[in-house]
């Protein structure tokens, strides 16, 4: 069985009640997550939960409580290359008590350190992948620059502020964000998208979308997150989404309120450009340019 693995969600969940969980995850493949431009929420599926001893890559967690989906919305699970949902946020996010794979592994001493890293590969299901207890400094360059959690839930932490050529167009005095590879995109409050959509010339079609003319990417701005003091560039090749029909905008509107304001997710157009450490024995996450 084939997971996809979210940093978003915390608890296993299986597709058709079926009650065994293999997944190579050391390479796993997130082919829906490359393609959703929508964030998947667990909480919205019917659930019954079991245990078992599922195996992720030669990994084999006991006791494991992981949610059968008895129904699910929509159908983005029919058409996904995946069967499952690896949780991968904190505890807190699980329903039912149920203790995530990742804290599991941990606790059963089956990982030699607690956290785990994430690369996204640009070449769709080529060579993504989850490493468990590990980081692979193969694939970035640089340094890993190291950003505090401001909550132990989502993945999340404090952005300084969005802006292009040094002035602020986002995010300004700064905001909360997930890191999240359950979402393709990158999520924001509206106004904020909206404004960014000007400043990047993306315009909205009869359905809705924001497109760009895919002759003038190389034109378009660089677009600056700055997190914890660093500058994280994302270059118009990374946020633009091109497909055969055209190409389109790699930012959305989505707003998530919240009791320190509206939060954003640094989704999959982000993570690709960035190699992504989540520890958890410190609370931070880490991140440095791909290799």
């Amino acid at each position: 069985m084939r997971s996809a693995a979210l940093t978003g969600g915390a608890r296993p969940i299986a597709a058709g009640c079926q009650l065994t969980i293999a997944a190579d995850i050391r390479h796993y493949v997130p082919g829906a997550v490359t393609d959703r431009s929508r964030h998947i929420n667990p909480r919205h599926t019917a659930i019954k939960h079991d245990h078992d001893v599922p195996a992720v890559g030669n990994i084999e967690i006991t006791n494991q409580i992981f949610g059968l989906s008895e129904t699910e919305p929509g159908t983005f699970l029919y058409y996904s290359p995946f069967d499952g949902i690896l949780g991968l946020a904190f505890p807190s996010m699980a329903s039912s008590q149920a203790t995530p794979v990742f804290d599991n592994m941990w606790s059963q001493g089956l990982i030699p350190q607690n956290l785990f890293s994430v690369y996204l590969s640009s070449q769709g299901e080529s060579g993504s992948f989850v490493l468990f207890g590990g980081v692979d400094t193969s694939y970035y360059s640089g340094s890993l620059n190291w950003i505090p959690l401001t909550a132990e839930t989502y993945w999340q932490i404090t952005v300084d502020s969005i802006s292009i050529n040094g002035q602020t167009i986002a995010c300004s005095g700064s905001c909360q964000a997930i890191v999240d590879t359950g979402t393709s995109l990158l999520a924001g409050p509206s106004n904020d998208i909206a404004n960014i959509q000007y400043y990047i010339g993306a315009s909205q079609d009869s359905n809705g979308q924001y497109v760009i003319a895919c002759n003038n990417i190389s034109n378009m701005p660089t677009i600056i997150i700055t997190i914890n003091g660093m500058e994280f560039p994302l270059p118009a090749n990374a946020y633009v989404r091109q497909g055969e029909e055209g190409c389109s905008s790699g930012f959305q509107s989505m707003n998530l309120p919240t009791n320190s304001g509206d939060l954003w997710i640094l989704g999959d157009i982000f993570i690709r450009e960035y190699y992504v450490v989540f520890d958890r024995a410190n609370n931070y996450v880490a991140l440095a340019p791909i290799a």
